[in-house]
């Protein structure tokens, strides 16, 4: 019994305070928020009424809602897609022992240290100035005009600095997984005759689900609630034609005043997401192999 006391207060020394501030900031406003999307709260007055479940209903209906929330479904596809490839490709070459190696991680890697909403600022700039000066000049008409001026193009813009700046965070983890595999696996392919795709093929990319499984993780949470990026860099525009889900729930709770609308969408991102994490960790858990 001492010793059950004994550890119990060992426990509560070490790790009471965190647990508090774990329970305070993250499970006890997690549950009033959900709380909250069974009410009309504005946000701002002290008196709000509970309606039940006629938020959810309602977002239900909201064809803005929906426009953007099968946007952001768009664009978390394609990101990930593209700064899984991108990253997974530069690591690769960059552990293969070219010349310089060390220095071009460094410099991939630079975007991922600049925030979102600088990031968006100087993306702005590039797209609304320096590439249709070049395209005028060069003739190339694809970036003669601001791709921010056009719905399709501001969609691809966003998409495209997405992928620059997490591409080299993400090759980073990747890098770690290659350069975890042992050579003595991959000297006995070549022996064997194998060549460098089945290599690639058969034993690199097996080997390397670990680091896969925790890419794609972070780049579907990352992609899902990035808000900073899109504010900067397209304000949601033109035509909210790329107002992503996470503005769209800011601009619902804060600006329209609609904070219980605005939770039950956020509540309802919280589930998608969570969902396809799952599913993403539980498939990818399964094609790990062990040494």
């Amino acid at each position: 019994m001492s010793s059950y006391f004994s550890k119990t207060k060992l426990f509560v020394v070490f790790c009471g305070i965190s647990i508090i501030a774990f329970l305070t900031v993250v499970i006890v406003p997690f549950i009033y928020g959900i709380y909250l999307t069974f009410t009309n709260w504005d946000g701002i007055h002290k008196k709000y009424e509970f309606i039940g479940f006629s938020n959810y209903i309602g977002l239900l209906k909201d064809q803005v809602f929906k426009n953007s929330f099968l946007l952001t479904l768009k664009y978390v596809f394609f990101t990930v897609i593209f700064t899984n490839l991108i990253a997974f490709l530069l690591a690769y070459l960059l552990t293969s022992g070219i010349k310089g190696q060390s220095i071009f991680r460094v410099i991939f890697f630079t975007p991922n240290l600049i925030g979102g909403i600088i990031l968006g600022f100087i993306w702005q700039f590039i797209f609304h100035n320096a590439l249709p000066y070049l395209g005028r000049h060069l003739g190339i008409s694809l970036i003669s005009e601001s791709w921010l001026a056009t719905p399709e193009k501001a969609f691809w813009a966003l998409v495209l600095v997405t992928v620059w700046q997490y591409s080299g965070y993400m090759m980073m983890i990747y890098i770690a997984g290659l350069v975890s595999i042992p050579q003595d696996l991959i000297e006995a392919a070549i022996i064997d005759g194998a060549n460098k795709f089945k290599v690639l093929t058969k034993i690199i990319m097996p080997l390397m689900a670990p680091s896969f499984t925790v890419c794609l993780f972070l780049s579907l949470q990352r992609s899902f609630m990035v808000y900073d990026l899109n504010l900067a860099l397209t304000k949601g525009g033109p035509f909210k034609s790329t107002e992503l889900i996470s503005m769209h729930i800011y601009n619902e709770a804060f600006l329209s005043q609609n904070y219980g609308i605005g939770q039950a969408k956020a509540f309802v991102l919280f589930i998608t997401v969570a969902i396809i994490t799952l599913i993403q960790v539980y498939l990818s858990k399964k094609a790990e192999v062990e040494l």
